[in-house]
């Protein structure tokens, strides 16, 4: 199930930076329409949530899954079909919509049941931690591969098209490579054994169970002003190196809380992850040739993506563990969503501003960890 939850991530992921290009190059959207699309998938993410709870209590919960994912993959397949009404932006923004609420609802039943319900009792936390680091190994591993594909179908097949012709055949490459992803998740899903429950009397047909942990709302906030200016950052056109760089930051992140952090006062984690982030964006700022930046993103968005997982499962009560983990993911991937959304509405023109306006949210984050967030946790935590 983690190798299912990185491929699902990675067809979602490989869509950040190359769905703008072919927007731009092949259906000439414009930059603020691109943004208002990209951002349309983080409001597609909390559609469904409030039915989440009855899905999975009235259906048989991997089904849910399979059929979620299976119709994120058939979403893929339409760029391919050349539908004359497939190049407005009011259409390809629903379609976006519906991606954001086919993968949220995956993501949901993922996380907030499907890996619960395989462990034992004293194994789900370290379920959790494994299961949502594959999916954070996407976000390095999903725009990589993207714009490698790319790279590789203009070497091997050598296009004399025009600009926006070219760039439609070579998004439908990783449109396809997208749905093997969706359909190599659902195999992967299907081989695993789930008993079958007997449905409960009495479910509401709309609840926050599985989806939303209002008492959590605090680090759901502090969350959302750390990923969105990550997300901004992913709006800039960089080289598929970059991504993989990321990765080299991710894999440090694990050595440091298995060696660095594993005996260090509770609050250093997120205060060292930020300040990482920062001193990244400050780098970025004076010159954004540096190979430091990216190794020391990926180091501080690993650190405080890991805290941050743990104090939402720390923050709940008995039965609340999937609803912390639906929490999370929502905070996450709507704070990406929304951040590469405004990093081309916004900043299209102005890279500069841009990094600086992110460097100022991470501070923001920051300040309101030290001085609210963490003592407020403290307080509430239930585990």
């Amino acid at each position: 199930m983690s190798i299912a939850n990185l491929l699902l991530s990675m067809a979602v992921t490989m869509l950040i930076p190359t769905l703008p290009l072919w927007m731009m190059q092949a259906l000439h959207f414009s930059r603020e329409e691109v943004g208002l699309i990209m951002g349309a998938f983080a409001v597609g993410l909390f559609l469904p949530g409030v039915f989440c709870s009855y899905l999975v209590q009235q259906r048989r919960r991997n089904l849910v899954f399979v059929w979620c994912v299976l119709l994120l993959g058939v979403s893929m397949i339409l760029p391919m079909l050349s539908l004359p009404f497939f190049n407005r932006p009011l259409i390809v923004g629903a379609w976006r919509l519906a991606q954001g609420a086919f993968f949220g609802l995956a993501q949901m039943v993922l996380t907030s049941t499907l890996i619960i319900d395989t462990c034992e009792s004293h194994q789900r936390t370290e379920a959790n931690h494994s299961a949502t680091w594959f999916g954070r190994f996407a976000l390095s591993l999903g725009p990589m591969a993207g714009l490698l594909l790319i790279a590789l179908s203009r070497a091997l097949c050598p296009l004399h098209l025009e600009n926006g012709c070219e760039s439609n055949l070579l998004f439908l490459n990783v449109a396809f490579i997208s749905l093997v992803c969706c359909l190599a998740a659902v195999i992967l899903v299907l081989m695993i054994h789930f008993p079958f429950r007997v449905p409960e009397d009495g479910v509401r047909l709309i609840s926050l169970d599985r989806f939303f942990l209002t008492s959590g709302f605090p680090l759901f906030l502090n969350l959302i002003l750390i990923t969105v200016p990550i997300g901004m950052l992913m709006s800039m056109r960089v080289p598929a190196n970059s991504y993989g760089m990321v990765m080299i930051g991710f894999l440090l992140a694990l050595l440091a809380q298995r060696f660095v952090f594993r005996n260090a006062e509770l609050k250093s984690e997120v205060v060292t992850g930020l300040i990482l982030i920062s001193t990244a964006l400050i780098i970025l700022l004076a010159s954004r040739l540096s190979p430091l930046t990216t190794p020391l993103l990926g180091l501080g968005l690993g650190i405080v993506g890991t805290r941050f997982l743990l104090f939402f499962i720390k923050l709940s009560r008995h039965c609340q563990r999937g609803t912390s983990q639906s929490t999370f993911m929502l905070g996450w991937e709507s704070g990406l969503a929304l951040g590469v959304g405004l990093g081309y509405y916004c900043f299209a023109d102005n890279v500069q501003l841009m990094l600086s306006i992110a460097l100022c949210l991470v501070l923001l984050a920051l300040a309101m960890y030290v001085v609210f967030t963490h003592q407020w946790f403290v307080t509430h935590k239930n585990r």
